[in-house]
């Protein structure tokens, strides 16, 4: 026999649930006990349920009852699993590394300990592995940079160590190279003067040493030459004055006229004694 479903939810909320499907019979929880208790030392179906199918309230359940989040790590329902995951100890989460579902493992993701963490640089999810490669060394990095997801490459090439950086300049995916382009030190940058999207050249113009940005003056792109035209040398300013494009024209000649030349002496008085 059900007992009676007093609840604190809102009118019009989500009616209990059993996680199986159908009602709530809290007679043949093991929580039951619970019931007993006032407020959040106990539970209540519809607000705080370990067997509803609501996760929000059985995240109540758990955050009322954290030290029951240990022995929940192996409940049947994967939403049950992964909220215990969020309380549990860590070091019972090695356990969950292999779970069947992907929520469980991105919670496992976001606390196993670091050492433990690259077990999961191969999971088949790409949320588990984006949130890997958020979490580990940087030094530990270099296993996902042949990902599949241009995501997790992306986030790699944002945190992998400089030395190791120019293996992902030749990346498929204009994003990572990107990403690439922004952290590269000389004389590695000069692996994207010719790559192929404007975006990543566009970035090369802006960190390349003045005295290289010659060979950037006649690309393919407005944009790139635009970048060119804010920081190079004269002689290729002077160059760019007569660019087809207009906004590159403009750009270069402003910047030409407001170049300090050189201080002409104004003309000096003569000297010596007047003759009348």
């Amino acid at each position: 026999m059900n007992t009676p479903l007093a609840h604190r939810a809102p009118t019009g909320d989500i009616p209990p649930q059993h996680w199986q499907g159908g009602a709530i019979d809290c007679t043949a929880c093991a929580c039951a006990p619970l019931r007993a208790l006032p407020g959040e030392q106990g539970c209540e179906p519809g607000h705080a349920c370990l067997q509803d199918v609501y996760a929000r309230r059985i995240d109540r359940f758990f955050r009322w009852h954290p030290s029951l989040s240990d022995q929940q790590l192996s409940h049947p329902y994967f939403e049950v699993r992964a909220i215990a995951a969020r309380r549990a100890s860590v070091f019972r989460l090695r356990a969950l590394i292999d779970d069947p579902d992907e929520t469980v493992r991105l919670q496992i993701a976001l606390r196993l300990p670091l050492e433990q963490l690259p077990r999961l640089a191969r999971d088949p999810h790409r949320e588990v592995r984006l949130r890997v490669a958020q979490r580990l060394a940087p030094a530990a990095l270099a296993a996902l940079r042949d990902d599949p997801d241009y995501g997790v490459r992306e986030l790699v090439a944002l945190r992998l160590p400089l030395a190791l950086l120019p293996t992902l300049a030749r990346d498929a995916d204009r994003a990572v190279r990107l990403r690439v382009a922004q952290r590269l030190e000389m004389p590695a940058l000069l692996q994207l003067l010719d790559d192929t999207a404007p975006e990543v050249r566009r970035v090369v113009a802006e960190r390349l040493p003045v005295a290289l940005l010659p060979r950037l003056a006649q690309d393919p792109d407005w944009r790139v030459r635009w970048e060119v035209a804010q920081r190079a040398d004269p002689a290729t300013l002077a160059a760019l004055c007569d660019d087809e494009d207009p906004e590159v024209r403009r750009s270069a000649r402003e910047r030409r006229a407001a170049a300090p030349g050189p201080r002409t002496l104004p003309a000096r008085a003569p000297t010596g004694v007047a003759h009348g």
